[in-house]
């Protein structure tokens, strides 16, 4: 998912630390991106959609639009995490885990 983010122009950039110690599993450090002018984040807002208790999942030709377009919607799918917009070009559907906008 951080790939993602990455790729789409949310975060600066990411780093996987896998020697966290015994027993214990690794740590992700995420430097986030903010606008130049007004020092806000770039990500406004990370929805949870697909929980535990009710997962959500669409089909290739029912996948979210987030804010007309301007957002991402990550989707889990049999190919692997995409974007809502190339799960739509690759024609398939899956769980949707989360709105970025």
């Amino acid at each position: 998912m951080t790939e993602i983010l990455y790729d789409q122009g949310y975060i600066l950039k990411y780093k996987f630390d896998d020697e966290a110690g015994k027993g214990k599993q690794g740590e992700i450090s995420i430097a986030l991106k903010y606008e130049k002018d007004s020092k806000r984040p770039v990500i406004r807002k990370l929805i949870r959609v697909s929980k535990p208790g009710l997962r959500q999942y669409v089909k290739a030709d029912a996948l979210p639009r987030v804010i007309n377009g301007l957002g991402i919607a990550i989707v889990s799918t049999s190919h692997g995490l995409m974007t809502n917009k190339q799960a739509k070009k690759d024609n398939v559907g899956g769980e949707v885990l989360a709105y970025i906008y």
